[in-house]
């Protein structure tokens, strides 16, 4: 049986899943509920701004950034839609590393550094080794659903 032989990696996903979710899922609360949007482009809109680059940027990437990061982290920690989350994830962390680039190149990367590779671990890792999740409940349904 697949538990039976896999455990710990069944359990480095579900952890590394969970994980990731939640941080993700706490900066996108913070952003959108606590702090409130519109303070977040606050926020970055100056030293973007220094830079030359418009307003429509920040705008665009806090909405971004912090839908995003609320959605695919809560998205992450049931495991639904783990690999769209995953890659829009992925592109939130780019653009992040883009725009903190634009504004100083030798930024710090010690918040971001530790979800990129937690990432890429979920990226890489084979996707029978998540079992404990909403995507592997659904395919095993859709499986039962079309042997009978």
């Amino acid at each position: 049986m697949i538990l039976s032989t896999h455990v710990r990696e069944i359990d480095a996903i579900l952890v590394a899943r969970v994980f990731l979710g939640l941080l993700f899922f706490f900066q996108g609360y913070d952003k959108v509920f606590r702090i409130k949007v519109k303070n977040v482009v606050g926020i970055i809109h100056t030293p973007l701004a220094e830079k030359g680059l418009p307003e429509f940027i920040s705008v665009v990437g806090a909405y971004f950034t912090s839908y995003v990061e609320l959605i695919c982290g809560a998205t992450l920690i049931i495991g639904f839609a783990k690999y769209w989350s995953i890659y829009l994830l992925g592109f939130d962390i780019l653009f992040a590393a883009v725009a903190f680039t634009w504004v100083e190149p030798m930024w710090d990367m010690r918040h971001m550094f530790p979800r990129l590779a937690l990432l890429l671990f979920l990226l890489i890792a084979p996707s029978q080794w998540d079992v404990i999740s909403v995507d592997y409940l659904w395919s095993l349904i859709k499986f039962i659903h079309s042997t009978f």
